[in-house]
């Protein structure tokens, strides 16, 4: 090859000496000793936290906020370094945080966290300075300070900045809506939930790593990832304190009944399951028993209907947005709701339930409905929307 020439071996030697701290000689970049530093230390926080040690977690740098969690209930609790940038003494590293409370999660709950750490000059060793949520990722409960926790019969509350009798209410209303949601959906689910409920909406906004403004009208909301039972989801309902207060006392109910069939039904609700019939199906189970008629529960569209604008399609994703106006907001949620109790009515329950799981279990949206509604009601998207149009008539008109 053009302008090779022999290099003798002691030169390759003294080569490779002298690029060492940058490349290997096999060619591969030397890892900076700083993450595996930093993992070590973290692991010993870890261990900390779930023995307990409020003095080996101290020694493991800042300890504020093991007070925070000590009475969290915590079966995993472990941290992955994802990346560190290093400058001498100081170092960022980017965290990925999994935990799982006892009793409640069938899989981790995963959190990205921005951890800051100093190192000593005496003998190396990192601690944390800070320990905060990464950027685009929501709060912990514990970041926002002490956490009270209150165990239901099917219910763990956990709160922040609220009265022990206000965080027992919670759990009252949780603990009637587990049999609730059993009473109406027959798949399988581990029949307990853990209620969030944060001093505010700013704090509840925190929780979730988005704005006030999006949540001032939403009573709760529950998180959890979607995509099949092997996911193992942690479900979490996290309550509004300022929305949900304005609310009577069969209007807590439904609210804390439909966010528990979302954790019931997660498994089967994927990437297929338009809002309409998530969101449709949660508010028939809040809604069941209770007498409650159509148009005393579906006020908005009821008054639609009573002007002539009957709806002239199921609602999309996007009606169902927490930026639409309130009353368009409401009319999505209350179609969907009449779309569900219709099924009920017309087919049966058990039908319902049925074409829920039909439709979650195709791999993507496109057909999914279309599906569903051939093979478990034997109809057609046509003719269950002008069914479903003649039912808001009859029902609202």
């Amino acid at each position: 090859m053009a302008g090779r020439r022999r290099v003798s071996g002691s030169s390759v030697v003294a080569l490779c000496l002298l690029l060492v701290a940058l490349v290997a000689c096999g060619g591969r970049i030397a890892a900076d000793p700083a993450r595996a530093d930093v993992q070590r230390v973290l692991d010993r926080r870890a261990a900390a936290v779930l023995a307990h040690d409020a003095a080996a977690y101290a020694r493991t740098g800042i300890g504020t906020g093991f007070d925070r969690l000590s009475a969290v209930p915590l079966a995993d609790w472990s941290y992955r370094v994802r990346d560190v940038e290093r400058a001498g003494d100081t170092a960022t590293a980017e965290v990925e945080l999994r935990y799982r409370v006892d009793g409640y999660d069938r899989g981790p709950v995963t959190a990205g966290r921005t951890v800051r750490l100093s190192r000593d000059g005496g003998d190396g060793t990192w601690a944390v300075d800070s320990d905060r949520p990464a950027k685009g990722s929501g709060q912990q409960p514990w970041d926002q300070g002490a956490v009270q926790v209150v165990r239901g019969t099917h219910s763990l509350v956990l709160g922040v900045g609220q009265s022990t009798g206000a965080l027992r209410r919670f759990a009252g209303l949780a603990d009637r809506a587990v049999p609730a949601v059993s009473d109406a959906w027959d798949g399988d689910w581990s029949r307990r939930v853990v209620v969030v409920v944060p001093r505010s909406v700013e704090g509840m906004a925190g929780l979730l790593g988005s704005p006030a403004s999006s949540y001032r009208g939403i009573a709760a909301v529950t998180t959890g990832e979607t995509g099949g039972r092997e996911h193992a989801p942690a479900d979490r309902i996290i309550v509004n304190p300022d929305a949900y207060g304005l609310l009577g006392g069969l209007g807590k109910q439904v609210v804390l009944t439909h966010e528990t069939t979302h954790v019931a039904t997660r498994a089967d609700t994927t990437s297929a399951t338009p809002l309409w019939l998530s969101e449709g199906y949660a508010d028939w189970v809040g809604y069941r028993g209770s007498g409650r008629g159509a148009a005393e529960a579906a006020p908005e569209l009821a008054a639609a209907v009573a002007e002539g604008r009957v709806p002239a399609r199921l609602p999309t994703d996007e009606d169902f947005g927490f930026t639409a106006e309130a009353e368009e907001l409401a009319r999505a949620y209350e179609g969907g709701w009449l779309a569900c109790r219709m099924i009920a009515e017309q087919w049966g329950e058990d039908r319902l339930d049925a074409f829920y799981r039909a439709v979650g279990a195709h791999d993507e949206r496109a057909g999914a409905v279309e599906a569903a509604l051939h093979e478990v009601l034997g109809t057609t998207p046509e003719a269950f929307t002008a069914r479903w149009r003649k039912f808001l008539r009859t029902r609202l008109g």
